[in-house]
């Protein structure tokens, strides 16, 4: 096996089961609605009781990966992924429909945890942050394909239609196990056992990095569902707009992201890019409120101004915060420290829609203004924090923390 093989190996899972995920998200909701008979309210009732369950499940399945085996247990969990969307298209109540969801939001959070412990035990640590930012935009490449198959599924509009997508997603799944399982063993960290079962929410100063990035990722929550709301509620721009910027963030991403991780390699480079990248969201913010009351074409320009600011944030703060989670996180415990970094996305996901909507679709003009501060702030005190938690880790392990400090 050739030293890139591992590489291609990760790459490849990625892909699989982005392509099942783009599917999935382009038509799940309807499926739901429209197939199963949920109202929508219950629907997202159900979601949100799922991901919350998902992401207290992170750091233990993250814990379970350290002390078992990273590649055992993602393989485990892709095949419980797999399952739980395949046990979607059996559900017909509302209380099955929550247990599913919670059963597969929480293999979700397992399996991100997982693998990137899979990926620090098989890459070097100067390799790793390049190497997320090519899974990164392989991820882009992938959900844009998966969104294509949705959209046919959608334009049948047929139940069996909806139901081919649920076996393409779980097949991903089938098939992302598959090539783990084909990876090099990653042995146990041998995790030492802790007085409390808090585990890493004891190591503060990583709870803190991991607190202020999820601030950073409430940027999550805009393209999917807060700018659809203010470009057809607040400006006169054409709805089409929506999928436009769609397209535009997934290929910026797919096409930069691994060229805007390459000057990030340690510390002090990886909490300049979050830095940079919250002025750069201010800015985005800053500028997405002025296509309000202004004319068709205007709008749709000072929009797409804004939406590749936005992009440009999401780039390089991906890549700083993709680089502290592991330089911060011991040798023998990754699994459980990317089980905690990960829940940002999953609290991102879950509070941010409810608080995005009310602050900006509601507020408007001082919303944005007071959500590019809150992105300012954070992305600010990421670097204190990262280096209060790097010195805390250089004194438990000299030895290794020393590389945290490489630029």
């Amino acid at each position: 096996m050739t030293k890139s093989s591992p590489q291609r190996l990760l790459a490849l899972a990625q892909l699989s089961n982005s392509v099942g995920d783009g599917a999935y998200y382009t038509t799940s909701a309807l499926y739901f609605t429209q197939v199963i008979g949920l109202a929508p309210a219950r629907v997202g009732l159900g979601l949100t009781v799922g991901w919350a369950v998902g992401s207290l499940a992170g750091v233990p399945l993250g814990r379970l990966a350290d002390r078992r085996g990273a590649r055992g247990t993602a393989v485990l969990l892709a095949l419980a992924t797999g399952l739980a969307v395949a046990s979607f298209t059996l559900v017909r109540g509302f209380v099955p429909f929550v247990l599913v969801a919670c059963g597969y939001a929480a293999a979700q959070s397992g399996l991100a945890a997982a693998r990137q412990a899979l990926l620090a035990g098989l890459v070097p640590a100067g390799e790793r942050t390049r190497l997320l930012a090519r899974l990164q935009a392989t991820l882009n490449a992938g959900l844009a394909v998966g969104a294509g198959l949705g959209g046919l599924a959608l334009h049948a509009g047929t139940r069996a239609a909806y139901l081919g997508v649920f076996v393409v997603d779980a097949v991903s799944f089938l098939v992302c196990a598959l090539l783990l399982a084909g990876l090099p063993r990653v042995a146990p960290g041998g995790v030492r056992p802790r007085g409390s079962g808090l585990g890493v929410l004891r190591d503060r100063p990583y709870a803190l990095v991991a607190l202020l990035n999820t601030v950073l990722l409430l940027r999550l929550p805009l393209l999917s569902l807060v700018l659809p709301l203010w470009i057809t509620e607040r400006t006169g721009a054409p709805a089409w707009l929506v999928s436009a910027l769609f397209v535009l963030n997934t290929a910026a991403v797919t096409a930069f992201q691994v060229r805007a991780a390459r000057g990030v390699t340690g510390l002090e480079s990886a909490t300049r890019a979050v830095r940079r990248s919250g002025w750069v969201m201010c800015a985005a913010c800053a500028v997405f409120p002025l296509s309000a009351g202004a004319s068709p074409w205007v709008a749709a320009g000072v929009l797409v101004l804004g939406a590749v600011l936005q992009v440009a944030a999401e780039m390089g703060q991906s890549a700083g915060s993709w680089q502290l989670s592991f330089d911060l996180a011991p040798a023998d415990r990754v699994g459980e420290y990317q089980g905690l970094f990960g829940t940002g996305v999953t609290v991102a996901r879950t509070l941010g829609p409810l608080a995005l909507t009310w602050l900006l679709i509601e507020w408007g003009t001082p919303g944005w203004l007071m959500l590019g501060a809150a992105m300012v702030t954070a992305s600010h005190a990421m670097g204190p924090a990262a280096r209060r938690a790097a010195a805390d880790r250089e004194r438990e392990h000299p030895a290794t923390s020393r590389l945290a400090r490489t630029n």
